[in-house]
Formats: structure tokens, sequence, C-alpha cells
């Protein structure tokens, strides 16, 4: 489907980014658009998880430009960095809870950023529904080490889901986890996308989770977009390097 560029929520133009004499980024060009998954593809080493922590300023590029709204990142200041984070929802990798925190003040701590002012009534409303959200009303007072990898992961979401943002990243969500429990998190994106309509871009090499939740698929290799597609066009092209992750 051909998309409008009325409504692209993240534009990123020739990135690039290196450390030391290592090309990790090399001309990355991209668009994130309302209300779609996209996922970014490529072998471990790839890039991928630079780029998005590009994208929320943990890292900051080298070249080019990346515009959240109308926001565009190169030496942006610290008030409009804020507001651009408080759009952003990022479900790193391990979850990254607080080991020392339950996951009612894991989730207080997300609230407690946006320098906004609730009451305690209503930030246990938005924690007891962002908990609901992803299954898991009953861990509210539970520790994070009381959760197994996949509950860790819904956790990280329902933290993310939280502060309400409009668009999310998620940094390999199912790594680690066993096949049912992976297809139960690719499910839950899917189930977060419709419910919010936010838009999501995915990292990840699990190919099942791609033939689940993706919209599009950015393919990254050597630090370039290789190629750019839905799923079919993935899966039908006769490209070895391609059907080597599809085959």
């Amino acid at each position: 489907m051909e998309k409008s560029t009325d409504n692209i929520l993240i534009d990123i133009k020739n990135l690039k980014k290196s450390f030391g004499d290592q090309k990790v980024l090399d001309g990355i060009t991209l668009q994130l658009y309302e209300k779609e998954n996209l996922v970014v593809l490529g072998k471990s080493g790839s890039g991928k998880s630079v780029l998005i922590k590009c994208i929320v300023n943990l890292l900051q590029h080298d070249e080019g430009s990346i515009t959240v709204g109308e926001h565009e990142l190169t030496d942006i200041n610290e008030e409009d960095l804020i507001e651009v984070r408080k759009k952003i929802g990022f479900l790193f990798q391990s979850a990254a809870l607080y080991d020392s925190m339950t996951v009612r003040e894991n989730l207080t701590f997300a609230l407690s950023r946006l320098n906004e002012k609730f009451s305690e009534e209503e930030m246990d409303v938005k924690i007891v529904e962002a908990l609901e959200n992803v299954g898991m009303p009953d861990s509210i007072d539970k520790m994070p080490s009381e959760l197994s990898g996949g509950m860790k992961k819904r956790i990280g979401l329902a933290r993310t889901l939280v502060v309400n943002p409009n668009i999310i990243l998620y940094d390999e969500p199912t790594t680690g986890l066993d096949p049912i429990t992976s297809d139960e998190i690719s499910n839950l994106i899917n189930e977060t996308q419709a419910k919010f309509n936010n838009a999501s871009i995915i990292i990840t090499h699990d190919i099942n989770c791609v033939k689940t939740v993706a919209d599009r698929i950015a393919m990254i290799k050597d630090g370039k977009v290789y190629k750019v597609g839905n799923l079919e066009e993935f899966v039908s092209d006769d490209d070895p390097y391609i059907q080597s992750f599809f085959k």
C-alpha cells in the first residue's frame, strides 16, 4: 500500500554512526508511518539496535538527520529532547526493570518521569490499566526476580504503555524466550498496536516474529538499507541473502 508522506512519524535520512574505525550505520534512510509495525531485520551486529538508540538520542549519530514529529535531533536541546522522549516508548531487550523495585514501583517511576502531577489514585488507575493491557494485573506487587523472562517482557511493555506513547521501539522483543512465549509476545505487539493505534519499530532476527507483526520490513546489511517491502515481497524475493533469512 502506498504511504502518504503526510503521516511520517519518524524520518531518518542518510544516518551514519561509527565507533572508532568501525562503520555501523552507513547512510540509513528510512521512515516510520502512523499506525504501522515496521520491522528492522538483519544479522547480529548489523546496527539494528544502534539505529533505535540513535532515534531516542541514547547514542548521538555522526551524520545525517533524525526527525521525530517536528523535532530534528541533531543538537537538540534538553527541553525538546524530553518532549520527544515522552512520545516514544522503548522496550529494551532485557526489559531493563529495576531489580530493587516492585512492578508497581517500576511503573510509578516511569510515570514520575513525565513531569506531570498525578494523584496517588490516578497513578494506581494508570498502573492497573497498563498491567491489565499486558495480561499481568496480579503481578503488581511482585519483584522482578519472581518473574519469568516472558513476564518481564510483558511488564517492560506495561511500563512503556503507562506513559501513553504514540511510538514504541522494541529491541529484540522475543530474544531468549521459548517458542510459545515468543508467539505470545509477538501477538501482544499486534494487540497493542490495534488497541492504541501506535506505531512501532521492531528490531529482530526472529523470522516467526517478523511474520506475525510486520506491516513493512526494512532489511539492514553492511550499515545500509538493503531492501524495504512487505512480507510477501521478501518471501518471494529470490535474492540469496534475503532467502537465507526466510528459507
